[in-house]
């Protein structure tokens, strides 16, 4: 007798497949025939010797013939749209296969109560670690499970929103750490600048344009770089000049009793300076 997988391959019917099921296409196994089949075959794996070809063919029949246990698991999580549910799906065939190699008969517990939670905790972490927009620590990711939790909770006791006090002492945390979980919530999800709003029945306009404003310091900036190779290029008394005036802000009276000269003259010495860099600047601009 011979045993076709599910991959086409066909196997000798001596020691190993004489004592387990001719399964022709494993993945077309109804969920009531896998139960019991699962059995008889996690029977014959546990005396198999791990990486002989027997072996392989029980633990692959295994993970075929309980796919459906993925599909049922993935199911919860349909909501998250078509393009995710192969990336669920294979996930969710991890769990499987990890529930299948750490699973004993000896438990006494049906195969499907045992890997159901596998399944369904692999896909949970895969979520909690790639949905994040923002990367952000574990323990934060899982702070704002919590703080959902919790704010729902008070919520409905108290009949208005909790304040961050109330949502420490509930979660046995410090207010720090909660404002800490808050924050970090923002990071869950992101919107591009570019988003489309609806403003009015007539138009719409980008996200950008209600959240960012034009900060005119941008320009004094821009200038101070300009600027810097100018200042650099002036003899040292000008240097001087400009850092009493504009930096130790003295008057053009002290000036003159530092330079020993007339306000009058500081005044024309500050204006010839400034003319020179202000006439440098345009020729830079």
């Amino acid at each position: 007798m011979t045993v076709t997988t599910a991959s086409g391959t066909r196997t000798d019917a001596e020691g190993f497949v004489a004592e387990l099921p001719d399964v022709a296409d494993p993945l077309k196994v109804a969920p009531k025939d896998a139960r019991s089949l699962s059995k008889r075959f996690f029977e014959r794996l546990a005396v198999l010797e791990e990486g002989t070809h027997e072996y392989q063919y029980a633990r692959n029949t295994l993970i075929e013939m309980n796919m459906s246990l993925v599909r049922y698991a993935a199911g919860r999580f349909r909501s998250r749209g078509a393009d995710e549910m192969e990336d669920i799906v294979q996930v969710g065939t991890i769990g499987l296969i990890k529930a299948i190699d750490r699973f004993e008969l000896s438990r006494e517990v049906e195969f499907t109560s045992f890997a159901i939670p596998y399944i369904v905790g692999e896909i949970k972490r895969f979520f909690r670690d790639t949905t994040w927009a923002v990367h952000v620590p574990r323990r934060l990711q899982e702070a704002r499970v919590e703080l959902a939790r919790a704010t729902e909770e008070l919520r409905s006791r108290l009949d208005r929103m909790p304040t961050v006090k109330e949502l420490a002492e509930l979660m046995n945390l410090s207010e720090e750490e909660v404002i800490e979980a808050r924050i970090a919530a923002n990071g869950y999800n992101s919107a591009s600048l570019d988003a489309t709003l609806s403003v009015s029945d007539d138009g719409e306009a980008a996200l950008a344009d209600f959240i960012g404003t034009d900060d005119e310091a941008m320009e004094l900036v821009e200038d101070f770089h300009a600027l810097a190779p100018l200042i650099a290029g002036l003899d040292e008394r000008s240097r001087r000049l400009l850092h009493w005036r504009f930096v130790d802000e003295l008057t053009q009276a002290q000036i003159g009793e530092r330079l020993g000269c007339s306000q009058m003259h500081v005044s024309r010495l500050l204006s010839r300076t400034l003319k020179r860099l202000r006439e440098g600047m345009l020729t830079t601009g």
